[in-house]
């Protein structure tokens, strides 16, 4: 049973975005996958009042607190740390800022003796010491601030299932892969990271820390006596996705959802392989492939023809990359154990073989007109595979794809961990199909990244002008988050892989310099 009224669940999730029982939320998935396990599952969503946190009562096993699918602070704050505008997709002043932290101090205020749980990413990547660009400053693991009793990262059903399975029987809470908690005590077989008091004081402990960050380690990091302790993340299966995304979501959005434009977007896979260092992902997510089968999705695609709101068309078939689907490891059951970097590696699969195999059979199901691909791909592992190029172009867009070359500086590239050696390569391709189609490339670029200058702003404007390139999406200001490699070298000036000091630029006023220079350009439009 899942519902917003009612007393005696066994969990309540409290949600600082709105519910939606869909596969792209959050709250939406965990609560269909307690659902399905035999567990009630209580809905407290964006509350503010006292009335609202005791509304449901005190859950039988526990709370399970989330900020959603965003960090607060990166949804109610620009990268110019002014508060967003309440816009039709966003409503900022209903999210507290530190969400997680203020929804579990109140409900200790209201139910003190209550189990906590955290998950999402604002709990995944704040769960060791980590820099907030909003405080500009080092801050605590998030679990001494929310005072929960255990923080799940990455995705985290089958960490919830083992802890609810403890909850019921009356067991601890220590030793689940894939969660952290605060211990008074060492751990064998844990690999230390330097402590709190360290990085607050050391840049260069700071950079060590970050080198060590793995989802694929026990870690251990000392505050005071007390250690917070990461159990390494539990290993997730096609089996266990398959499984996941074929519960009996409705679909049914909230009317102020973000989901508006993606009611009938399927995911296809989990995790990136790029590691690009200002993306959350790797610590997040995950840095290896793991792919729905194809059976899996052919079958919820077939089930969308059947809802009432579908008028034939699937808003996307996603990934974090699109284009990574069928990019796993062959060697996952020992995914703790292989460092290989898997978007280097000669034994993942790049051919795309078995993505355009999926396209193929998807667009040819009755009932469907279009599946597009809206979110972006890897262009440069696109190019492995020209016939996936022309699939897509051929039947998948409409009007535009979008890319993001990010820059054109080699030492900002660099700096990103984000090659761009093949840009031409692909758009010169990409152009050349598709000028009958009448079909383009629309960018994404981010300026103020950790390298990044006036002289290498100028450099990504001649670029642009000389490539003509009209359609721009967007100059995104880099905004320093939780856990990345970028957010490191903002914090330190270091780059924490090599021996080097890293130009950080942290004006604000120079910032839109670098922004102006670039929209000026586009306004004048002499390209």
């Amino acid at each position: 049973m899942i519902s917003k009224s009612g007393n005696n669940f066994d969990f309540i999730l409290i949600t600082a975005e709105y519910y939606d029982d869909h596969p792209l939320s959050p709250s939406g998935v965990i609560a269909r996958v307690l659902d399905s396990k035999g567990y009630s599952v209580g809905i407290i969503e964006k509350p503010s009042s006292e009335a609202d946190f005791i509304q449901l009562g005190k859950p039988l096993l526990s709370f399970c607190v989330t900020s959603g699918s965003l960090d607060s602070m990166v949804n109610n704050y620009t990268p110019m740390k002014k508060q967003r505008q309440e816009d039709e997709l966003r409503k900022a002043d209903l999210m507290p800022d530190r969400a997680v932290i203020v929804y579990c101090n109140k409900i200790r205020e209201y139910f003190k003796s209550a189990i906590i749980v955290i998950g999402g990413i604002e709990a995944s990547l704040r769960r060791f010491a980590h820099y907030d660009y909003w405080d500009n400053k080092v801050r605590r693991s998030i679990l001494f601030d929310s005072r929960a009793n255990i923080l799940v990262y990455g995705n985290g059903e089958k960490q919830l299932i083992e802890i609810a399975k403890r909850l019921k029987k009356g067991d601890e809470l220590k030793g689940i892969d894939g969660t952290c908690i605060i211990s008074r005590g060492k751990e064998p077989d844990f690999e230390m990271l330097p402590s709190f008091d360290e990085v607050v004081e050391n840049p260069k402990k700071y950079c060590h820390m970050q080198a060590q960050f793995s989802n694929h380690k026990n870690l251990a990091q000392e505050y005071d006596n007390n250690y917070v302790l990461q159990y390494k993340y539990p290993v997730y299966t096609s089996k266990d996705l398959d499984w996941i995304y074929s519960l009996d979501y409705s679909r049914a959005l909230h009317p102020d959802s973000v989901l508006k434009m993606a009611e009938f977007s399927v995911v296809t896979h989990r995790g990136c392989i790029g590691k690009c260092n200002f993306c959350s992902l790797p610590l997040h997510q995950g840095d290896r492939i793991i792919s729905r089968t194809e059976k899996s999705i052919l079958k919820e695609l077939e089930k969308l023809i059947l809802h009432p709101n579908f008028k034939g068309y699937i808003d996307d078939l996603q990934g974090p990359s699109a284009n990574m689907y069928g990019m796993d490891c062959d060697s996952q059951a020992d995914a703790h154990s292989c460092m290989k970097n898997c978007f280097t590696c000669s034994v993942s699969d790049k051919s795309h073989l078995r993505l355009i195999r999926l396209l193929a059979k998807a667009r040819e199901i009755p009932g469907i007109k279009k599946v597009f691909i809206r979110s972006g791909i890897r262009y440069d592992i696109a190019l492995n595979s020209k016939e996936y190029i022309n699939e897509i172009s051929e039947h998948h867009i409409s009007g535009t794809l979008k890319i993001a070359p990010e820059h054109f500086s080699e030492k900002v590239l660099r700096l990103m961990n984000k090659g761009n050696s093949r840009f031409e390569e692909f758009s010169s391709y990409f152009n050349s199909i598709n000028r009958d189609k009448k079909q383009s490339l629309r960018y994404y670029f981010m300026i103020g990244h950790p390298g990044d200058d006036m002289n290498e702003v100028r450099f990504l404007k001649d670029r642009i002008i000389k490539g003509r390139m009209k359609n721009i999406e967007q100059f995104q200001f880099f905004t320093p988050t939780p856990m990345t490699v970028s957010s490191c070298m903002y914090w330190t000036g270091l780059n924490p892989f090599r021996p080097e000091k890293v130009k950080v630029i942290r004006d604000f006023s120079a910032k839109k310099e670098m922004k102006r220079v670039l929209l000026d350009m586009l306004e004048k439009s002499r390209y």
